[in-house]
């Protein structure tokens, strides 16, 4: 018999009490349909709370913007749009989420646009007057043209930055880069951008600095902050009057409960790989390790699942970290010259904001004797696999039965509904408390950040998931779906 290798996620209120209401899940599924999301946008507003109180632990002002790619609800804007304008913000990356943002009631003095933009997405930022994170000097030179040829007023930018190396006073003649992205101006190239800067202030204003890392190094995005903050000195030396650091995103999530069950589920995939224990993974995928001769070579292309550090308290961290040259802490940094904290959150942001739901449509074995439990949803629809996430989802059973039903833990593979070989929603073998029935749910926990509709699709006309609105009021559940949901009470009460 398989070892039962558990990842059980993390749940807390209120996530942990919608997953218990399984009579409420199913009749919401029973309604509409395989697969569904369930959101909790007060939650949004709590975590975005939880990071402004790290803001005022270090006396700093300015905004936590979301990163709406993460999810497209309207639920979750119109809520965080309900929060304190000075505090609460929304980063934009298209020009479909602007649209979105505007319409879910962001002022545009709350949205930051960043991401590639094309020339309609500059044109109705500059004409509605949103804060722009420019990636380029191109970038720069299109919104100045846009803003001169249909007489806008100023536009307010950032200038997005990369490339970061370690100052020579901190480490002499060693240098240090920070991981190469595709995103920013690299910091070689700043004289130049402030020289094209100066010669556009007739179109634009600059406000700060900015970067995005690809890393959940502290050290690097405390080396990258103070390299913003000494490039806003040399904008002061020009005259400019820069006030905003904007840090990004990348603050993570933990989604496992147990930091042993994740250690020791990563041993034994490496011991699987190696062929000295049973395979775990379908078809002996190894999440990018493989045997070469008796060792193990490549990277796991996995999310660290368990976090103990994350979301507000990892930004806590990097602001309490001194920066390698000058030696203070970032917080200190930004407090001692006033400039505001600008933070892009996505995953960090509705963390714990949700789940989707899939029934169990059929269970079979293979000629091989492993399980397949096929369930009303493909790879698309719940994509924390696709984000190298791997956490257990939840059974629910449809007549509402305990868990266990006395078959013990039980080891199975999930698969989708779409007719091809790729469409499994696992490549790991999942254990489960039993063998799930047909009319059995499966919850995947905390799926609002980025694997919820991220990746989600048409392909062969099936439906995707529809998502709904649900709070928890006086121990029992109420729910709207997430285009009806407003955060205001009306006639007949808040939600349907």
């Amino acid at each position: 018999m398989d070892e039962p290798l558990r990842l059980r996620p993390r749940l807390e209120p209120p996530l942990a009490s919608l997953v218990q209401a399984g009579s409420f899940l199913h009749a919401l599924v029973d309604a509409l349909g395989s697969p569904l999301n369930v959101l909790l946008p007060e939650q949004a507003a709590e975590n975005a709370r939880r990071f402004r109180s790290v803001y005022r632990a270090h006396h700093l002002a300015g905004r936590v913007h979301f990163a709406h790619k993460a999810n497209q609800s309207s639920a979750l804007l119109r809520r965080l749009a309900a929060e304190d304008p000075a505090a609460v913000g929304v980063d934009v990356a298209s020009l479909g989420e602007l649209r979105h943002a505007l319409g879910s009631g962001f002022t545009p003095d709350r949205i930051m646009a960043t991401g590639p933009k094309d020339p309609e997405f500059l044109w109705l930022a500059a004409r509605t007057g949103v804060t722009v994170n420019l990636d380029s000097r191109h970038e720069l030179e299109q919104l100045a043209a846009l803003v001169r040829k249909y007489g806008l007023p100023r536009v307010d930018v950032l200038l997005r930055l990369s490339g970061f190396e370690a100052a020579d006073r901190e480490e002499p003649g060693v240098r240090l880069r920070s991981r190469r992205s595709r995103f920013g101006s690299s910091v070689g190239e700043v004289d130049e951008l402030l020289t094209t800067v100066e010669r556009h202030r007739d179109a634009i204003e600059l406000t700060g600095t900015a970067y995005h890392l690809d890393t959940t190094g502290v050290a690097e995005k405390v080396r990258a902050l103070e390299r913003c903050v000494l490039v806003m000195d040399e904008c002061r030396a020009r005259g400019l009057a820069p006030r905003v650091v904007d840090i990004g995103g990348g603050f993570g999530t933990g989604y496992l409960a147990d930091a042993a069950e994740w250690e020791h589920y990563l041993s034994a995939l490496t011991e699987a790989v190696l062929g000295t224990r049973p395979a775990l993974t379908w078809r002996g995928h190894g999440y990018g390790l493989r045997n070469e001769g008796g060792t193990v070579r490549g990277n796991a292309a996995l999310y660290p699942a368990y976090r103990a550090i994350a979301g507000p308290d990892y930004l806590a961290e990097l602001l309490t970290t001194p920066a390698p040259a000058l030696g203070r802490p970032a917080a200190d940094l930004l407090l001692e010259h006033m400039y505001d904290l600008c933070a892009e959150p996505g995953r960090a942001l509705v963390d714990q904001c949700g789940l989707s739901l899939a029934r169990v449509l059929d269970v079979r074995r293979t000629g091989e004797g492993d399980h397949l439990v096929r369930l009303g949803l493909n790879a698309g629809d719940m994509s924390l696999e696709e984000h190298g996430v791997l956490v257990d989802p939840v059974l629910l059973p449809r007549d509402g039965a305990e868990e266990g039903g006395g078959t013990g833990p039980v080891g199975v593979y999930l698969v989708g509904n779409l007719c091809l070989e790729a469409d499994l929603i696992t490549r790991r073998k999942v254990f489960l408390p039993r063998l799930p029935r047909p009319g059995d749910l499966l919850a995947f926990a905390n799926t609002a950040g980025y694997a919820m509709d991220f990746h989600a699709h048409h392909a062969q006309r099936q439906p995707l998931a529809r998502t709904v609105a649900a709070v928890e009021e006086g121990g029992a559940w109420r729910w709207c779906l997430d285009e009806d949901y407003w955060p205001i009470p009306h006639s007949g009460g808040e939600f349907a």
